[in-house]
Formats: C-alpha cells, sequence, structure tokens
C-alpha cells in the first residue's frame, strides 16, 4: 500500500501519444488502404476514450461519502475500467477481426506502403514513450515482483488498464509493422488482413486478462497478500494486543476498509482499553496510510 504510484501520470502520458497516433493513423490508412493500419487507428481512437473514462472515474471516486455512500464512491474507478476492458475487447479486438476478415475476402493492394510503416514506426516510439511512463509509475509500487505478479496483485485499476492498453498497443503495432513489410514484400495483401486479424486477437485476450483482474476488485477485493501479512505482523507486534483473532480488509479505490477483531492486554479501566485502542488505531494508520476506515473490536475469542 503506497502513494508512490501516479496513475494519473500515466494516463496523461497514454492519452497523449494515443491522441497524436491515432491522427497519423487515420491518414495513412486512407491514403494506403491498410486494414492493419485501419484497424490500429481504430484501436488508438479507442485508446483514447478508454483513458478519458479513466480520468473520469478517478475525479468522481474522490467524491465525498454520504449517506446513501457511507465508504465513498471509492469504486468508481472499478467500475469505469471495467467498462475500458469491455471498450476494447469491443471497438479494437472485435473490430480488428471483422476488418481482417473482411480484407482477406477482398483484398486490395497497398498504396504507399513506406507511408505505412513510417507512420507505424512513428507509433511504435510513442507507444514505447507511453509505456515507459507507465513502467516507471507502477515500479514504484512493484517492489520485487515481475511484472505478471504485480499484474495479479495490484489493486490499481487505472494503472492496471493503462498497462494492458500500452502493451496491447506496442504489440499491435509490430504485428501492424511485420504485417505490412510482408505485404509489400511479397505483393500479397492477404499478410495484411492476416496482420488485422492478429491484432484484433492480441486485444481480445488483453481485454480479457484485464477484465478478469478488475472484476476481482470491482466484486470486493482486499489489499495484496504481501500486504496483509504485513498489517498482521504489526498489529501482533503491538504491546497492546495479545492476539489478533481476524483481519478483514477491502479496497475502495484508492482508500482502503480494515476491521480488526483482536484481544486486548487487560487494563484496569474501561477508559485504558479505549486508550490502547485509540493508540493502535494511530500507528495503524501512519504505517498504512490508505486506510481511510478502521474498525476495531476487542474481544477474548473468535
Amino acid at each position: 500500500m503506497s502513494h508512490g504510484a501516479d496513475s494519473s501520470k500515466a494516463i496523461f502520458f497514454a492519452l497523449v501519444a494515443n491522441g497524436a497516433i491515432a491522427a497519423s493513423k487515420f491518414g495513412a490508412a486512407v491514403i494506403t488502404g491498410s486494414g492493419s493500419m485501419l484497424a490500429e487507428a481504430v484501436h488508438s481512437t479507442a485508446d483514447c476514450g478508454n483513458q478519458l473514462l479513466l480520468l473520469l472515474g478517478m475525479k468522481r471516486a474522490k467524491r465525498a461519502p454520504s449517506e446513501d455512500y457511507p465508504l465513498g464512491y471509492g469504486k468508481e474507478t472499478y467500475f469505469w475500467s471495467f467498462i475500458v476492458a469491455l471498450l476494447l475487447f469491443s471497438m479494437g479486438g472485435l473490430f480488428s477481426v471483422y476488418e481482417g476478415w473482411h480484407k482477406l475476402h477482398q483484398p486490395e493492394a497497398l498504396s504507399y506502403p513506406l507511408l505505412a510503416l513510417g507512420v507505424l514506426a512513428f507509433g511504435i516510439v510513442m507507444e514505447s514513450i507511453s509505456m515507459w511512463g507507465c513502467v516507471r509509475e507502477l515500479n514504484k509500487t512493484r517492489g520485487q515482483q515481475t511484472m505478471w505478479q504485480w499484474f495479479r496483485d495490484t489493486r490499481e485499476a487505472e494503472l492496471l488498464v493503462i498497462f494492458g492498453e500500452d502493451l496491447a498497443a506496442l504489440m499491435g503495432l509490430m504485428l501492424a509493422f511485420i504485417a505490412v513489410s510482408l505485404a509489400w514484400a511479397t505483393g500479397n495483401p492477404m499478410w495484411d488482413a492476416i496482420g488485422s486479424i492478429a491484432i484484433g486477437v492480441l486485444l481480445i485476450v488483453v481485454a480479457f486478462f484485464v477484465g478478469m483482474e478488475v472484476k476481482s476488485l470491482l466484486v470486493g477485493q482486499g489489499v495484496a497478500p504481501m500486504t496483509r501479512d504485513d498489517m498482521k505482523a504489526f498489529l501482533t507486534a503491538q504491546p497492546q494486543i495479545d492476539k489478533v483473532f481476524n483481519l478483514r480488509t477491502l479496497h475502495m479505490g484508492s482508500d482502503v476498509m480494515v476491521a480488526i477483531k483482536a484481544q486486548m492486554r487487560e487494563t484496569e479501566s474501561a477508559k485504558q482499553l479505549i486508550a490502547d485502542i485509540n493508540q493502535v488505531e494511530t500507528a495503524f494508520k501512519q504505517r498504512f496510510p490508505q486506510t481511510t476506515w478502521l474498525f476495531f473490536e476487542p474481544d477474548n475469542h473468535d
């Protein structure tokens, strides 16, 4: 649990990069007639819309709690992240597969292939910068985890989605570059169509994995296992606590709710017991600053 990563920075990196890439791709797609290029242009445009949705979700998640929503609106980020995964699947993946299938049955020779390759090379450079910005932010919280471990364990939905988008975009651009190169070298437009289908399949796979991870957060996921172990070890080490019976956590966007059931040390009065609990809660929030709601139940059995 860290405030080190700034998801908004990664989103703005991706938004600027995808805006420039989408404009160049659409121009090249019109001139060259490349199906792979058109698929990539639609993909980049969808990504721009996705990033705007993520920013909307982050803004709405910061609204203050109300009587109807006593734990705040933090989960709005998960809802909009899930919508982004669906859009990545539909607008990006399915359209690319359709465009490739259409080109297979009605092949069209490429025009100005060098222009298409130049635009794709520009896209690879811009998307690499976007990926660098995303990786720089996620490395602030990744620690010693591999990328795959971070992807499975992270509770930062916006950063998770941007990473998935950037990865799919970079790999898609490389596939498109290879497909256009083969179509140009062989004179066979079939390669361009196959490239479009491959890009679509890639986007569908990435959207599936991103959607499944965000779904876990949307349903109600606690803190990462490593963080939970740290919390339990911290509580066990407190002199006011004899035994921790139960620890429950729930991620609410960037905020976390924690419920603790523990046996406290014996005290001479209820006033001292309350003071001990308050001391533990203060120390806990200092150690884990994302803890916005903390509920403590003293008991002598589970």
